[in-house]
């Protein structure tokens, strides 16, 4: 079973998005798709925003990714995980003995992002006396090392992420308002987990082929419970807290059976007896879930391969190593013949 990943070779640039990791199609999820697809093309400031979890910086990388800027360096940093006196300094370098222990030059990540993306996670815990100097280099893109006097001039498109309300700090005087607004020219809000659950099966076929490969161990089954269980949660701490807990579960799984590693399991009775039980079944439950959501439209932007993050040649092998047919559409609706039988898929779409 393979993972849907987002991805799009050279040749598909102009037809598909290049989303790569990024699970899912929930209209939660294609909403966010939607903005940055829009954003990804300017030079404009975005500004992430969501809870601990959802995948800021995988959208920060999608948004470099499909960029006139592709190519060129993509440069993280998490502002919340340098030392207050060491922050100016990665950001934008120093001089040999500009400081106590500053043995040799310090090459700054905005210059090591010229012409290309600078990601700065956690910018809501950039202190006071430094946010001037970030919001100098975002007007006018230049900027000096710590201990000298050469202005340094960078092109540098700046994608920001954060878990706090910025405009709340702003009004408690924590946060620059003229700073915040520079950042905030694109906002992008991320949805969290319990709000896109339709996401969660493929979420977990996809770290359980992750970690069952890590750890050499073949998950054969995932019992309906478990799935419920897992799309039933309500993920305080989103995908990141779902990866781990996949994780956890290979570690304990027997015979091939994923367990459910949940503290508790749901109480209320439930019919589970037509749900997905293996790995085969629940790909192909999300397969035919996602083509009866594009009316069985197999490639192009809007098709089925386009949405589950894999090639169209991909998805018709898949199609018919799963046993899944395109139905004839007889009744004149634009929707399948309740009794129409199957028939066999094209070469080509």
């Amino acid at each position: 079973m393979a993972a849907f990943e987002r991805f799009v070779s050279a040749s598909q640039v102009s037809y598909e998005r290049r989303f790569e990791q990024i699970i899912g199609n929930s209209p939660a999820l294609e909403a966010v798709l939607e903005q940055v697809e829009r954003v990804a093309t300017t030079d404009s400031t975005v500004l992430i925003q969501g809870e601990t979890g959802t995948g800021k910086e995988l959208i920060a990388h999608a948004i470099h990714n499909i960029s006139p800027r592709c190519g060129r360096p993509f440069v993280r940093l998490n502002c919340a995980a340098i030392p207050l006196d060491l922050l100016e300094s990665e950001l934008f370098g120093h001089e040999k003995g500009a400081f106590t222990g500053a043995i040799a030059q310090k090459i700054g990540r905005f210059e090591l992002a010229d012409k290309g993306t600078l990601f700065l996670d956690e910018v809501g815990d950039i202190p006071p006396a430094l946010q001037p100097k970030l919001l100098r280099v975002l007007q006018e893109q230049e900027f000096e090392r710590l201990g000298s006097t050469r202005t340094h001039q960078v092109d540098v498109r700046l994608v920001a992420a954060t878990n706090r309300d910025l405009a709340e700090m702003v009004d408690r005087g924590q946060f620059r308002s003229d700073l915040y607004y520079r950042l905030n020219v694109f906002p992008v809000l991320l949805p969290p987990l319990r709000l896109r659950r339709e996401d969660i099966p493929a979420l977990v076929m996809h770290f359980v082929e992750l970690f069952g490969r890590r750890m050499d161990r073949q998950i054969q089954d995932i019992p309906a419970e478990t799935m419920f269980a897992l799309s039933s949660y309500p993920w305080p701490g989103n995908i990141r807290e779902l990866q781990n807990l996949i994780e956890r579960a290979v570690i304990l799984s027997n015979d091939g059976v994923l367990p459910n590693p949940l503290p508790t399991a749901p109480t209320q009775s439930v019919i589970v007896s037509k749900a997905p039980t293996t790995l085969r079944e629940s790909e192909r439950a999300l397969i035919l879930q996602t083509l009866d959501g594009v009316r069985w439209v197999i490639g192009g932007p809007k098709g089925a391969a386009a949405k589950l993050g894999v090639k169209r040649t991909t998805l018709i092998h898949k199609m018919r190593k799963l046993g899944i047919f395109r139905p004839s559409f007889e009744n004149g609706n634009g929707m399948p013949a309740a009794q129409a039988k199957p028939v066999s898929l094209p070469h080509s779409e």
